[in-house]
């Protein structure tokens, strides 16, 4: 056996907190099932590659839909590297969430051209549409104007903050009724987002973590996935020893 009495007994301690985060986990997910619904009765327009369709039509076949808001404003050269890092997750989640009812799409203010542009260069597949002339990401407290930056504050994450930019990322989710009524269900910010981000939770089972040093939110070392110095194909080629490699380092 690889563990030592050592090795276990540390391991089952943490295990003990592990099961704890767990339960609170699953108690937290109940709650967020019971909060009040919001129904929407403001008729929002989106422009897709399939032509213009309502927050209604956003839903597919299905009845529960969660929307990414993406931070990609209009005349941007590429979208943010971080809500990039979360959209890099979604493709292979789409067959796994249809098949619970649950429909994907990404939103932002870019022109569909715009969105079209960033979104053949990542490669991805998902649906992405364009709120541009919507009021939507402005009325779920992603896109803020110049005037409300000015003013030093603005309403974010349920609280007035001082932000950066004028985009911000978020995820909402809706629901839509037996009568075709949608309601808004959940929306989540900041740190929030974090649950697209699968990547994170692998490397917090690492030695060395995120590695971002005492702030770890920070997120600096995200990259578009093109933009690395390590190239997908490089990393797999790492993973590939030969025999006679093996043989060397006897």
């Amino acid at each position: 056996m690889i563990f030592t009495p050592e090795s276990t007994g540390a391991r089952m301690a943490l295990l003990a907190r592990e099961k704890e985060l767990m339960r609170l986990s699953d108690e937290l997910a109940r709650g967020r099932r019971f909060l009040p619904r919001h129904h929407i009765d403001k008729l929002y327009c989106f422009e897709g590659l399939d032509g213009t369709c309502t927050l209604s039509q956003l839903f597919g076949e299905s009845s529960q839909l969660i929307v990414q808001h993406f931070m990609l404003g209009p005349g941007w050269e590429e979208g943010c590297p971080s809500c990039s890092f979360m959209a890099d997750h979604v493709d292979a989640m789409l067959p796994h969430l249809l098949a619970r009812d649950v429909a994907f799409c990404a939103v932002s203010r870019a022109p569909l051209q715009e969105l079209e542009r960033f979104r053949q260069r990542m490669g991805w597949r998902f649906r992405w549409l364009s709120s541009y002339g919507s009021d939507f990401n402005s009325d779920f407290g992603v896109s803020f104007t110049k005037e409300q930056l000015a003013n030093g504050s603005v309403l974010y994450n349920f609280r007035e903050e001082a932000f950066p930019h004028g985009e911000a990322p978020g995820i909402s989710v809706f629901e839509r009724g037996a009568l075709g009524q949608v309601f808004h269900t959940y929306s989540t910010y900041g740190r929030g987002v974090e649950v697209m981000m699968g990547t994170y939770r692998l490397l917090d089972l690492t030695p060395h973590g995120r590695d971002e040093g005492e702030l770890p939110h920070t997120m600096s070392w995200v990259r578009h996935h093109d933009r690395y110095a390590v190239k997908p194909s490089r990393a797999r080629d790492c993973c590939r020893v030969t025999r006679s490699e093996v043989e060397d380092d006897r």
